[in-house]
């Protein structure tokens, strides 16, 4: 039986277009990311490095990016957050059925667009018994010790609980410590329809 649901964001609540910020910085004539960069994007969503040294490493292997510009592409993959999904997550907070969890691979820039422009963010994150930004806990999926910490910090019996998110790897890693998973599929599935989709949890 299913008493914790513990859900991503991005692709789960807000819609996000992942190619936007690769295609955002050919405009700059950046084709490709070195492994350098590749692994600051990790570090950076581990919280492990501030948002001014992740600037400036991109600009100091493309000199040409200026700070604004970097900003705009790296948050062209954040599109829309729309209401009806709020308002889902609204009622099932205060139905009080399921504790409700947020655990999310986010980073300081994309957040701090987020509370910008989408209105209701403090509502949002107030029907969450828990939120869990990488940045902020220093960890990131689909490392196992993420989930680990979620399980300890809230006393979960993973058997209990229903994880879902939009990327593979990472409801896999979590389905290999025995976490209820739902891996959805963006461009056909919705997290409202989850009591259908998943009813066989509940």
């Amino acid at each position: 039986m299913i008493k914790t649901i513990i859900f991503d964001f991005g692709d789960v609540f807000i819609n996000l277009d992942k190619p936007a910020t690769m295609r955002e910085m050919e405009k700059y004539e950046i084709e490709s990311l070195s492994e350098d960069l590749l692994n600051i994007n990790q570090q950076y969503e581990k919280g492990l490095v501030s948002s001014e040294e992740f600037v400036k490493s991109y600009q100091t292997e493309h000199s040409q990016l200026q700070e604004e510009h970097f900003k705009n592409s790296w948050n062209a993959i954040l599109i829309d957050f729309p209401e009806y999904r709020h308002q889902f997550l609204k009622k099932l907070s205060q139905e009080k059925n399921y504790q409700l969890i947020l655990l999310s691979n986010t980073n300081e820039i994309h957040i701090d667009w987020v509370k910008e422009n989408v209105s209701f963010f403090e509502d949002f994150k107030a029907c969450f018994d828990a939120f869990y930004l990488s940045y902020e806990i220093n960890f990131r999926k689909p490392d196992a010790e993420i989930y680990e910490f979620v399980l300890k910090e809230h006393d979960l019996k993973p058997e209990e609980c229903l994880f879902i998110d939009d990327t593979r790897e990472n409801t896999d890693a979590a389905e290999n410590l025995g976490i209820h998973t739902w891996n959805i599929e963006p461009t056909r599935e919705d997290v409202i329809d989850l009591f259908t989709a998943k009813k066989e949890l509940f």
